[in-house]
């Protein structure tokens, strides 16, 4: 399957883009941050969510959709 990786805030800077399509076999959210880690390493040290249409998945949910946001944390008040 391919996905559509867009990449927010800091996230962004150590990707070096803003989006990129990925190639994607395996099945679950915690398998894509286990590629996009091993292919960006500084990601690791990272806090961040992926969020599938719009809508946060949990680590354990399935990939379901081909637009992908990796979202850093959000401040405000």
């Amino acid at each position: 399957m391919n996905l559509n990786i867009k990449y927010f805030g800091l996230l962004a800077e150590i990707s070096g883009c803003t989006e990129e399509q990925l190639n994607f076999q395996q099945t679950s959210v915690a398998d894509l941050i286990d590629v996009l880690t091993q292919k960006y390493p500084s990601l690791k040290e990272k806090d961040f969510q992926v969020a599938q249409n719009l809508e946060i998945s949990q680590k354990d949910a399935p990939i379901t959709a081909v637009e992908i946001a990796l979202l850093p944390p959000f401040s405000g008040g």
